[in-house]
């Protein structure tokens, strides 16, 4: 039961959770329960880590709610309960209270489709940047390669001496490999060809290339609705996309691990400000080391590597592909579990 002198709280929309002053669990209105998909009775008494997997955010919005003896306000906290992969999105206010034994007001409001929508916003400008940045770029250093190498080759014709020629053959094999790195970055500016897919088989061919190059010590599983219909698309650039991502989970496993790739229909999704009845939500899981981080607000930059050998555009260009499909790329990482979600649209199929 709630607290006599506030009643109401059985009966508000928002999420409530009462703590003592052992910030041990009081009390969780209807709404939290049902949020939290958490049982009142079971709860009494423990503290806040008995019900929530990772509570460093909580706790410091509780640490500076009770230093200030004010509300304070953590616009994005990031909650999940044990025994749940669901991460939940949300805002809390916590309140310092002198009411009896109850000494602090959690209350929570979901973000989801609020965050979502920013992060797509945030998303549209980046990629954006990153096109202007990276045509900028490929043109600024395309143009004096091709300088580059035919002086080197000049200068090897007129050399003698084949412990010379080595020297000149790095200047070669490095302005090929530059010139090669500009043509990926070059790659966005062209258009896509869309046409009727399916997408397993995008993911099938993305498997049979990965573990014909490392095949050994990869695990690379299926967990495929083989009942999804076809999507309009551009198969080449999508099989890029897969691709980058699980070759970038593979690296960062050093080749030993497992990797999941799983496809699920997803309905009433937002995509680039339009309302889409039916898309795909295709998800690639590993169980590696995770994003550092502090990589993971800047992972879709270009040039930004988690490896001293990348040249971190893979997921820059993943994310430009998906941005042309009008779809989403989202992740989900910690110690043990990365989870890249992209989602594309379906065509409108009629009633």
């Amino acid at each position: 039961m709630p607290p006599s002198n506030l009643p109401s709280l059985e009966h508000l929309a928002t999420a409530i959770i009462l703590l003592d002053d052992q910030s041990r669990i009081a009390y969780l209105n209807p709404a939290a329960e049902h949020l939290f998909a958490l049982s009142n009775t079971n709860l009494l008494g423990h503290p806040l880590q008995y019900a929530f997997a990772n509570t460093e955010q909580l706790f410091g919005t509780i640490q500076s709610a009770i230093a200030s003896r004010a509300s304070h306000i953590e616009h994005e906290l990031t909650l999940s309960t044990h025994g749940s992969t669901t991460k939940l999105h949300l805002s809390c206010t916590a309140t310092p209270l002198q009411l009896g034994s109850y000494a602090l007001l959690l209350e929570f409001h979901t973000i989801d489709r609020t965050l979502k929508l920013a992060r797509e916003e945030q998303m549209l400008d980046q990629t954006q940047a990153n096109r202007l940045l990276l045509r900028n770029l490929a043109h600024e250093i395309k143009n004096p390669l091709g300088g580059i190498r035919g002086a080197a080759q000049l200068l090897e014709q007129e050399l003698d001496r084949p412990a010379l020629r080595e020297y000149t053959q790095v200047v070669i094999q490095e302005a090929d490999r530059l010139r090669s790195l500009m043509e990926k970055l070059l790659t966005p500016q062209h258009a896509p060809h869309f046409s009727a897919l399916n997408i397993h088989e995008v993911l099938e061919r993305v498997r049979s290339v990965v573990l014909a190059e490392l095949p050994e010590g990869l695990v690379i599983q299926r967990d495929y609705d083989l009942s999804l219909p076809e999507l309009h698309g551009d198969k080449e650039q999508l099989i890029q996309v897969v691709l980058n991502i699980v070759r970038n989970a593979a690296q960062a496993m050093h080749g030993k691990g497992q990797i999941v790739l799983r496809t699920r229909i997803t309905r009433q999704v937002t995509l680039m400000k339009k309302l889409h009845r039916l898309a795909i939500a295709v998800q690639i899981i590993d169980n590696g080391p995770g994003i550092p981080t502090h990589l993971r607000d800047k992972i879709f930059y270009p040039l930004v590597s988690g490896r001293a050998e990348g040249h971190g555009l893979g997921l820059t260009l993943a994310q430009d592909f998906v941005s042309q499909h009008q779809g989403s790329i989202e992740f989900e990482s910690e110690p043990g579990r990365t989870c890249f979600t992209v989602v594309l649209p379906l065509p409108h199929l009629g009633k």
